[in-house]
């Protein structure tokens, strides 16, 4: 079978100690991208001339520094590109990364690369203490209303994440207009957190922080008074401010803004990064930080040389992990603009290092999910 030569990818990501980063992790994520590269090498037309243009020699991989010079794609590419390393009837799941706009990254997973990323999301919501299956929680989704069939990445996600604690209500606040398109019903969604805090369920929010936020600042124009929801409630955002320019805030003013209208607890607010093109979960410590996790490792590239670069120096965004055998997506370059920063600057008692997104770079074409959910926002 093509996949008996990644035993030791399979053994990486089924570490549950999620952010575990020692010596043995470290040899065992080694092997696992030496495993991984020959992989797609052999399953990718595209990936093996990738390799060969770049004279890439997989024997030079020893460390697990030496994985920045692993030949990466660029996340751009899969908007423009289909590419595989499986075959068709090893498909089970095509999901695409833009909203109601835009270009769109489509990608596919086969079965075993998505049980292995949800397996990763589980550790972590594990080990930041979201996971309350035996209790009930009303929902607020700030995203798409889907239909069952959708192959839109975020609000799928979104829709997996309620299994961590079953929902009572869900309550959608990007509605079907009937016409092709979305509504941000921010009325409706003041509605079900008064009717929530009522219920006195927890309540988990999931989705766009900036319609989080701009929810609450309608509360405050229109001077409704703050709720009480459960303490137990929790935020676990996803997607970013990306396009809503002039509304983003920091996210101490969020989160003090929604532990003020709303008596959500600062410990429990939780934003998560992540894309199509590169499905690792990145989820906030206590102190707000995106910690990397054991399955993956993050550099930093110069934005005109593309050099690796050092701690506290921003660059683009680069993310190198073994999980997934559907495409070649092990090594991908990300158009956003970040920082990594060594575990010790934090302090949260995590001790990996962690990155701070510090923008976006690209032209108005190139539209995210959150872009093309901001532009509701304008209007």
């Amino acid at each position: 079978m093509m996949y008996n030569n990644i035993s030791t990818v399979e053994k990486l990501c089924a570490v549950k100690d999620a952010y575990k980063h020692d010596g043995e992790t470290d040899k065992m994520f080694v092997q696992a991208m030496k495993e991984i590269v020959i992989f797609h090498k052999e399953h990718s037309a595209f990936y093996s001339r990738l390799l060969k243009k770049d004279k890439f020699d997989i024997n030079t991989l020893c460390t697990v520094e030496d994985c920045a010079a692993i030949p990466y794609v660029y996340a751009d590419f899969f908007k423009t590109h289909i590419v595989k390393s499986v075959g068709d009837e090893q498909i089970t799941d095509h999901y695409t990364s833009s909203g109601t706009t835009g270009q769109k990254s489509q990608m596919f997973f086969d079965e075993r690369t998505l049980g292995s990323a949800i397996k990763m999301i589980d550790f972590e919501v594990d080990y930041l203490g979201f996971n309350s299956p035996d209790i009930k929680s009303n929902y607020i989704m700030y995203s798409y209303q889907i239909p069952a069939d959708s192959k839109l990445g975020t609000a799928n996600t979104d829709k997996r994440m309620t299994k961590y604690s079953p929902p009572a209500e869900i309550e959608y606040a990007l509605k079907q207009n009937g016409r092709g398109g979305y509504d941000f019903d921010v009325f409706g969604i003041i509605n079900a957190l008064q009717r929530y805090a009522a219920q006195e369920l927890p309540v988990r929010i999931l989705g766009f922080p900036s319609f989080f936020y701009f929810t609450l600042q309608q509360m405050r124009d229109l001077k409704i008074k703050p709720v009480k929801l459960n303490p137990l409630s929790a935020t676990l955002f996803g997607g970013g401010w990306k396009g809503a320019a002039g509304k983003e805030i920091s996210k101490k003013e969020l989160y003090e803004l929604g532990e003020e209208m709303l008596g959500i607890p600062n410990n429990r607010f939780c934003d998560g990064f992540g894309s199509v093109e590169h499905c690792i979960p990145y989820m906030e410590c206590s102190n707000h930080h995106f910690h990397v996790p054991a399955w993956s490792r993050v550099f930093i590239r110069d934005v005109r040389t593309l050099d690796v670069l050092p701690f506290g120096s921003s660059g683009f965004l680069q993310f190198v992990s073994p999980y997934i055998t559907s495409a070649p997506a092990h090594s991908v370059l990300m158009g956003d603009l970040a920082v990594l920063q060594p575990a010790s600057k934090c302090g949260c008692g995590i001790k990996t290092p962690y990155f701070e997104i510090l923008g976006r770079a690209g032209t108005s074409k190139n539209k995210s999910c959150a872009i093309a959910a901001a532009e509701l926002l304008k209007r």
